[in-house]
């Protein structure tokens, strides 16, 4: 039994070093595979993002393009405006320049009085002045409000060279 036994051992032992060998090969191709996987994705990845970069440089020169194109546009009227204004009396060419600041002006006149008489109103009727606030200055009286701002003083500081 004791021979038996020893006997099996010793041919299970023998065999123990190829059984062994069997899974580290097994190990080792599948540590490949998952390398080879990965170093696949990778390149695939870097040839997206390459389409990618490409892509947004073509966007960047697209945007440069319509950049350039509202420049030059802006330049074509302001040489209309001069053209036109060439000729006319000191009187028409002030008028001209200040057709924008009195619609502005206007514009502002109208909201400071819409808010006025709409807060005044609103506290004779016994409205609470943090709801009459939110009614008065809501948000597209903000946007109003934000566009004459912007147009003046934003595009003004912008256009500076």
């Amino acid at each position: 039994m004791i021979t038996l036994l020893s006997t099996l051992i010793s041919f299970l032992a023998g065999g123990l070093p190829k059984i062994l060998e069997f899974f580290q090969d097994r190990s080792d191709k599948k540590q490949e595979l998952e390398i080879i996987r990965m170093q696949s994705e990778r390149e695939l990845a870097l040839a997206e993002r390459g389409f990618i970069a490409q892509q947004r440089v073509e966007e960047i020169r697209t945007d440069q393009i319509a950049i350039q194109s509202q420049a030059d546009t802006h330049n074509a009227l302001l040489q209309h405006d001069i053209a036109i204004g060439k000729g006319a009396s000191t009187w028409v060419i002030n008028l001209r320049a200040s057709v924008r600041p009195v619609i502005t002006y206007c514009m502002f006149g109208m909201l400071a009085f819409i808010n006025i008489f709409g807060a005044w109103y609103a506290t004779q009727q016994g409205v609470p002045f943090s709801e009459a606030l939110n009614l008065l200055w809501d948000e597209d009286t903000q946007i109003l409000f934000a566009s004459i701002i912007s147009f003046w003083f934003g595009s003004q500081a912008f256009g500076r060279k």
